[in-house]
């Protein structure tokens, strides 16, 4: 029996398993928490004190930073990019 995948992308393959966008949006989120914990490496800032120049919980930075954690707004995100000197671009393409 031949491999219905064989020569197919990897695209190809996560939408003919139907978790295509689950993939895509879990990437995204992955690259924005990297480049968001790299910044604040970059200044020399803690969790807390990300949190208290956001003017929120600890709990909201975790979440920001966790790469697993989807449930995040995008204003929290510009919020957090704002106070590392970053900005957010989203894009449809």
């Amino acid at each position: 029996m031949a491999n219905r995948h064989m020569g197919s992308g990897i695209d190809d393959f996560l939408r003919d398993e139907g978790v295509l966008e689950e993939f895509q949006a879990r990437s995204i989120k992955e690259v924005i928490a990297w480049q968001l914990e790299k910044a604040m490496k970059d200044r020399k800032l803690s969790k807390r004190r990300l949190a208290e120049m956001m003017h929120t919980s600890r709990t909201q930075v975790d979440r920001v930073l966790d790469p697993a954690d989807g449930n995040v707004t995008i204003e929290t995100l510009q919020r957090a990019a704002a106070v590392l000197g970053r900005r957010v671009q989203v894009e449809l393409i």
